[in-house]
């Protein structure tokens, strides 16, 4: 009777072996396809570049939580601190928002905030979907003015809930002049970071920020220090640093790179995408690993060929993109382009922009004014 017993029992254990041999790595398998590790894309660029464009070009999928600029607040909060003391401040705070973890806005703003308090929170269509807002769908295509009248009044913590629902996270952000600020995102194994580096002639972003000197005097005084923002070359002096940053971030990811920015690093020149959107939105997509859906394909199209002419701050509404991005060459005086040329010319060579050398150059719109970026 005991033996029998002992029979039955390995015969028992014997089946319980074959079933977990057999069936584990099935629901291993299962719990790996459950849910994929977020993709993180940074877009990394200056003011007046076209980046709040390119910022919606990802903003408006429906797989992606898009936040511009968020580390706004940590210059409104720290404004007396230079651009380098404040890196180290506005790393931590963009690494927060890519794991979704906005307390981190708590050191930057009141208690009693709102998702509404957020800098620049209508330009996020996940802030104006659900579960942010219940007025418009995820798959709709929602404008800033449509979202800003109706999903205001929702509170802060709807964007952390609305954020870990998606399956890319996306920042847009002019408050970084150095790539190597980075590195320790590119090496976190909580984060799959991509960066998108974003640049326009210098000669167009003078004349843009020419026209908005007024919204930007806080940000240029951190960026150069108020002392070099005065005079009439305040303005040479802060397109000189910023044009330096770009320089080195471009040598930096894409000249003898380290092995952990392999395909993590991309540079797009905003005239490209003006020339060629559907082409352009394209390969960011597939950078991101995003699908590149019919109906963004639309909008993409719609949103670079209308009758706008985009002047000011922050407006993403249609226009005619590339009449738009070469209105520069009609507005600005050949002694101001010579002079944005002087303190520019190494990254005007290195990212691939032509020099003017007269007025005559200068009339001829004709003249093709950019060339393949120098990676040598």
């Amino acid at each position: 009777m005991v033996k029998s017993r002992r029979v039955y029992v390995l015969l028992i254990l014997v089946v319980l072996s074959f079933f977990l041999i057999h069936f584990l790595p099935c629901s291993n398998n299962v719990r790996m396809e459950e849910k994929p590790s977020p993709v993180h894309i940074l877009i990394l660029s200056s003011w007046r570049s076209g980046s709040s464009f390119t910022g919606q070009i990802f903003s408006q999928h429906p797989s992606v939580f898009y936040l511009m600029e968020p580390a706004w607040h940590v210059w409104v909060k720290m404004y007396q601190n230079s651009a380098k003391v404040l890196h180290m401040a506005v790393r931590d705070l963009v690494r927060s928002v890519f794991l979704c973890d906005m307390s981190v806005f708590d050191a930057y703003m009141s208690s009693q905030k709102k998702k509404s308090d957020l800098f620049q929170w209508e330009t996020s269509r996940a802030l104006c979907s659900p579960p942010a807002c219940d007025s418009f769908s995820r798959s709709d295509i929602i404008t800033a003015g449509n979202c800003k009248t109706i999903c205001g009044k929702y509170p802060f913590s709807k964007v952390e809930e609305a954020c870990k629902t998606y399956s890319h996270v996306a920042i847009k952000e002019v408050r970084f002049f150095d790539l190597k600020v980075l590195y320790p995102l590119l090496t976190d194994p909580s984060l799959n970071l991509k960066i998108i580096h974003l640049v326009r002639d210098p000669r167009a972003v003078f004349r843009s920020r020419e026209n908005t000197m007024a919204d930007l005097k806080r940000d240029s005084n951190i960026v150069v220090g108020s002392q070099r923002t005065q005079g009439k070359m305040g303005p040479y002096n802060t397109m000189q640093v910023i044009c330096k940053s770009h320089v080195e971030i471009y040598k930096a990811g894409s000249q003898a790179t380290p092995s952990f920015l392999k395909d993590r690093y991309l540079l797009v020149r905003y005239e490209d995408i003006v020339r060629d959107p559907l082409a352009k939105a394209a390969q960011m997509y597939r950078f991101a690993e995003l699908h590149f859906t019919p109906e963004l394909q639309k909008w993409v199209h719609n949103i670079t060929h209308g009758k706008g002419h985009g002047a000011q701050a922050f407006d993403i509404g249609s226009r005619d993109a590339l009449r738009v991005s070469q209105a520069w060459r009609k507005t600005l005086p050949f002694q101001k382009i010579e002079k944005v040329q002087n303190v520019c010319k190494d990254a005007m060579d290195l990212l691939g922009y032509r020099l003017i050398q007269s007025e005559e150059e200068q009339k001829n719109l004709l003249l093709d004014l950019s060339f393949a970026p120098n990676s040598s």
